[in-house]
């Protein structure tokens, strides 16, 4: 029985309502009466796009020639929220600022004892991040709120317990106007997808109140999603008047959504190239208008570890062909993806990211030339989201009830810990990443249930430190759920020594590289510096000691994800005696926090350099 039901069973009674979305067995969208947003899926114009500044059939109108000739815009930006109702604990409700940051005051810790001039500072939390955006919004009433993606998705427990619909109502009253759909909010499919975005209650649970789940305030985009050639999940873009200016927003999911998604979730959707989606629509965008284009795009990039959170350090990462590619009239691109914060000038473009779960808000400063429909200054800051400021009543409120709902399970301890344990790997190999692994592998190991030998856990599927939320080191339900909120199953299987080999060397077919977690007894050198293939040497991949052969077979564990080729481990589709659904991931640690209770984190000395 799923956890869900579980605690529905005991708070509230539910009513299915007929205004569910539903999706056809082909992925086929099926949309409600009046078509959604602007009845504009198929592609043409209406056409994938959604106006608020032309006419009712989507053509340009008024040029807007007899309006003001200069307006100047605010535009705050989040992306990567992941439903973080409550502050987020540990390094992942922390932001690195330099040491003197007005903005920083005198909270934080010195992060890297060769740097005196950087602090990590706690930021983040729906009500602050609320506080914040309504603040700024009040100093200029030419202002939207948007989201670069996985607003949703990936979410502790107060949120995923209720299918995000805390997270979409919290967002809805911060004044969100805009979402391009991220990677992790095809999770559940695209029919939830459609749920969140239109209202109605869940198939399965119901509504928590009577009066329904009203859906999203705000507009979904997905310019590159496609169910068919031509007809996109949601508009491709969205065309706002802001204070008598035109301002068109592209949003986008990365391509390589599939790569990092269960198959079942994305099966029948098409992700195209970003750069050919945007450059295709510039002719339709500038004919209604338009001042300014901004691409809301759910891929990233990662600055130098020094990098402070309103820097631009040595960026590197996907994100930057997608930048040189685009057709010059867009000057903005708000990027997401990767969790990094970033504000930098590449070209005449600005292109941002405020990190992760509402830590930071990205303030977009533009004035617009109506007459001549461009961008005539523009200038862009990340703001820290601090704690020191009053909660915004409303979200709060939001908050609290749901916290309250999910209370009976979330407050369960579950185990103890001597201190945090952390998802960040020194070099490869992260303490989090150890208990996991082991976690699995405990699971696993009797023959009855699967006789695994080897763990390999996803660095990707670890989304927080695992800290202690009550008294004496205490670690509740929801705390371990916060580390892992997928709700995967464990499969086990069976591969060669040359498989695992191969599987090792899959690690490094991105950047930066994707270390996988091992369990305990796992060990192997790697050196960077070497050709593709050859980074692993085998002779160094021992099990207790042991080196593997070529030829020698062993039973492993992996989540769903990994099993069917997820991050780019392709290698694991061919592992053979599959035996999948054995329990959830998330049950494993929780049944090895209570055994090895209270547990020490691990000194990670597994994944080793030469």
């Amino acid at each position: 029985m799923r956890l869900r039901h579980v605690l529905f069973a005991g708070i509230a009674s539910f009513v299915l309502s007929a205004s569910f979305i539903a999706c056809g067995g082909d992925d086929t969208v099926s949309l409600p009466p009046d078509g959604g947003a602007d009845g504009s899926h198929d592609g043409s114009v209406g056409d994938g796009s959604s106006s608020e500044a032309g006419n009712s059939d989507g053509s340009a109108g008024d040029s807007g020639d007899s309006g003001p000739s200069s307006v100047h815009v605010q535009i705050l930006a989040i992306n990567d929220f992941h439903a973080n109702l409550q502050p987020p604990a540990g390094s992942s409700g922390l932001v690195q600022a330099k040491i003197g940051d007005p903005a920083a005051g005198d909270a934080g810790t010195q992060i890297d004892a060769g740097d005196a001039s950087v602090l990590a500072v706690p930021a983040g939390g729906a009500a602050y991040l609320a506080t914040h955006l309504k603040t700024l919004k009040a100093g200029n009433p030419n202002t939207l709120i948007v989201s670069a993606g996985d607003a949703t998705g990936a979410a502790p427990l107060v949120s995923a317990l209720f299918h995000d619909e805390p997270s979409v109502l919290a967002l809805n009253s911060m004044g969100v106007d805009i979402n391009a759909v991220g990677n992790h909010e095809f999770d559940r499919g695209v029919a939830e997808l459609l749920r969140l975005q239109y209202g109605g209650c869940h198939p399965e649970s119901g509504c928590v109140d009577s009066a329904g789940f009203p859906g999203a305030a705000f507009e979904y985009l997905a310019a590159n999603v496609e169910v068919s050639p031509g007809k996109t999940v949601f508009p491709r873009y969205v065309v706002k008047d802001v204070g008598g200016a035109k301002i068109g927003f592209v949003g986008m999911t990365l391509e390589g959504t599939p790569n990092v998604s269960t198959p079942s979730a994305v099966a029948g959707l098409t992700f195209d190239n970003e750069v050919k989606t945007v450059n295709a629509l510039i002719p339709e965008i500038r004919g209604q208008g338009v001042s300014a284009i901004i691409v809301l795009i759910h891929q990233g990039g990662f600055p130098a570890a020094s990098n402070t959170y309103d820097d631009c350090q040595a960026l590197t990462g996907d994100i930057l062909p997608i930048v040189d590619g685009l057709d010059p009239a867009v000057e903005v691109v708000v990027s997401a993806h990767t969790h990094q914060a970033y504000n930098c000038t590449i070209g005449n473009r600005i292109v941002t990211s405020a990190a992760s779960f509402g830590r930071l808000i990205t303030q977009l400063d533009l004035t617009l030339d109506t007459n001549a429909h461009k961008i005539t200054s523009k200038a862009a800051k990340n703001i820290l989201v601090s704690r020191d400021v009053t909660p915004d009543p409303d979200v709060a409120a939001i908050v609290s009830k749901y916290v309250g709902l999910s209370g009976p399970i979330a407050s369960r301890v579950v185990g103890h810990i001597t201190g945090p344990i952390s998802k960040l790997p020194p070099s490869g190999e992260s303490p989090l990443g150890d208990v996991i692994a082991d976690a699995q592998l405990a699971a696993t190991s009797d023959p009855k249930n699967g006789g695994a030998v080897i763990a390999f856990m996803n660095p990707g599927g670890i989304r927080a430190d695992l800290v202690s939320d009550g008294a004496g080191g205490s670690v509740s339900y929801s705390a371990a759920f916060t580390t892992q909120p997928f709700n995967n199953t464990l499969v086990t299987m069976t591969l060669t020594g040359d498989q695992i080999h191969e599987l090792l060397e899959e690690q490094f077919n991105v950047t930066p590289t994707r270390f996988l977690q091992v369990s305990s007894g796992f060990t192997y050198h790697y050196d960077a510096t070497k050709p593709a293939g050859q980074r692993v040497d085998l002779t160094t991949v021992k099990l207790n000691g042991v080196a593997l052969t070529s030829t020698g077979t062993y039973t492993v564990v992996v989540n769903n994800f990994l099993s069917t080729g997820g991050d780019g481990f392709t290698i694991l589709k061919s592992g053979t005696n599959r035996a999948g659904g054995l329990q959830l991931d998330i049950d494993a640690l929780v049944a090895y926090l209570t055994t090895h209770d209270p547990l020490t984190a691990p000194t990670p000395n597994r994944i080793l350099t030469p």
